[in-house]
């Protein structure tokens, strides 16, 4: 079974113990999320949503994300501008850091496996077992600096 099959089924199985219908528009907004290689927004995957189920409404994307997120299938991104970000969980174990482009908004995710060694050595000094962590950097881009232009701007 392929790992996009897979995470569709975990998120049939999450919603169905939550209590909620497996509908077309969820589905949509399941396919539409999963095929992404960048970043969304929550307006961007309505769009996307919306090119594979028309009927897909905006108050069905903003109920679904936090179900996506729950079950682990998307990783919610906040970089401070008020704006969340959403991300397809690729189902990895490694831990990953964000570093965002301040010039172009853009959100690269870098491996980063210490940050679970980390986690767990920091946590089990104070008597606590890690839940979550995140690493995040704000940087500017060095070819703006020197050139003027961002290559990454939209």
């Amino acid at each position: 079974m392929s790992s996009l099959n897979a995470s569709r089924d975990k998120f049939r199985k999450f919603l169905t113990q939550k209590g909620l219908r497996v509908t077309n528009q969820r589905l949509a907004i399941f396919d539409a999320a999963f095929a992404q290689k960048e970043h969304f927004t929550a307006e961007q995957l309505l769009d996307y949503a919306r090119a594979i189920d028309d009927s897909v409404s905006r108050a069905t994307v903003y109920r679904t994300l936090p179900i996506m997120t729950e079950s682990a299938l998307l990783r919610e991104v906040d970089i401070g501008s008020g704006e969340k970000f959403y991300y397809p969980n690729s189902g990895g174990t490694t831990q990953v850091a964000q570093v965002v482009c301040l010039d172009c908004d853009k959100i690269f995710e870098i491996s980063a496996p210490f940050m679970e060694w980390y986690g767990s050595t920091v946590s089990s000094k104070l008597g606590l077992t890690p839940v979550s962590q995140r690493l995040q950097v704000s940087a500017h881009c060095d070819t703006l600096r020197l050139t003027g232009t961002c290559p990454r701007r939209s």
